[in-house]
């Protein structure tokens, strides 16, 4: 099985289960809602548990829908959005900001597929859905981002948005930049996986659709995103296990978003050759989903980060949350005759570093 067989095969077996369910308007029925043990309110995760896993499936799935090359998930894909305003939370509670936006960061990524087949009712009710989850204040730290992403997807579609929405998100992460290619989630720095699961991947595709920044402001946005997906994949060790730093680890793959994001619009730093991203990638997705008892009997997944292990859950996670994987297959976006596949597997960093080999010096960057 050659790498881009495994990954769609392994991101297939992922996504499937959420795509029925949400077709067919039996999620609320059938998608399980793990919490971590002895949550205070197990039942109030429910509410949001199907708009989680629907829009974290298909932001990560986005890509390789748009090739073209998985006709039945995408089928299903689109039923999923039709039913999606009459079935789906984009309201109630503060959660639906969140996930709202990774639902219109999967549109960005796939608009011939996932969006311009959808007839005009079908599109006018989820702008109106996206437009209702105004109504919700995000909190002063990544959730701007959120925000940001939605008045962007909401710019591409409408060529109207809140700019100020977009505007005070992008200025504040400026503001909390701290250096060497990381923003802190808000006003202090956490060592975590954040600037890979929301931060630098929404920022670049706030810039890249909302018009409202120059070129130069893009730019070091872009080269401080290069620099931290070259930390990321230094994480990665040999066997693809990488640090268990901060919250939000049953989010699994999509602790390398970012790098993954970056392959896929060919914006690589120099210093990251793709066939040995795409290695780094592959033996993450190995050591995240080969361990048994990550998915139930019926196919959905469990917390954790290798195998079932419940109680690296936060409050704010049940089982929709743990479908943000899926953003670290996004390369699957990219042609099978595109050098990400077709260039020779590569070692590590790591690899690199502890077999011995005399690589050069690594360095902050200093803008």
């Amino acid at each position: 099985m050659t790498d881009r067989e495994f990954w769609s095969t392994t991101l297939t077996r992922i996504a499937q289960p959420v795509l029925e369910a949400a077709a067919t308007g039996t999620l609320a029925a059938r998608l399980p809602n793990e919490t971590l043990p002895g949550h205070p309110s197990p039942e109030d995760r429910r509410r949001y548990n199907g708009l989680e896993a629907v829009g974290r499936t298909l932001a990560g799935l986005a890509p390789w829908l748009e090739t073209g090359e998985a006709p039945m998930l995408t089928a299903l894909a689109q039923r999923a959005l039709v039913q999606a305003p009459a079935t789906l939370n984009f309201t109630s509670g503060g959660q639906p900001l969140v996930d709202a936006a990774f639902l219109a960061q999967a549109l960005l990524r796939a608009p011939r597929q996932l969006w311009k087949p959808l007839d005009a009712g079908a599109q006018g009710r989820l702008i109106e859905s996206f437009q209702a989850t105004r109504r919700i204040r995000p909190a002063p730290n990544n959730w701007l981002l959120f925000a940001a992403l939605i008045e962007a997807f909401l710019y591409r579609v409408t060529g109207a948005c809140d700019e100020m929405r977009i505007d005070y998100a992008v200025r504040q992460h400026e503001h909390w930049y701290k250096g060497d290619g990381a923003y802190g989630d808000g006003a202090e720095f956490h060592w975590d996986y954040y600037n890979s699961f929301v931060i630098q991947p929404m920022l670049l595709d706030v810039l890249d659709t909302a018009p409202l920044f120059d070129a130069q402001w893009r730019d070091r946005v872009l080269r401080r995103a290069q620099r931290y997906a070259m930390v990321l994949e230094r994480l990665i060790s040999p066997t693809g296990t990488f640090p268990p730093l901060g919250r939000s680890l049953a989010y699994r793959t999509g602790a390398f978003q970012l790098l993954a994001q970056l392959a896929l619009q060919n914006r690589l730093p120099a210093e990251l050759a793709a066939g040995q991203v795409r290695a780094a990638l592959t033996a993450v997705i190995r050591a995240c989903f080969s361990p048994a008892a990550t998915f139930d009997a019926a196919g959905w997944l469990r917390i954790g980060l290798a195998g079932h292990q419940p109680h690296l859950a936060e409050v704010y996670i049940s089982t929709g949350s743990l479908y943000l994987c899926t953003t670290g297959f996004l390369p699957l976006g990219l042609p099978a005759t595109h050098e990400f596949w077709t260039a020779t597997a590569e070692p590590l960093t790591s690899q690199q570093v502890w077999g011995g080999a005399d690589v050069p010096v690594d360095h902050a960057l200093k803008t």
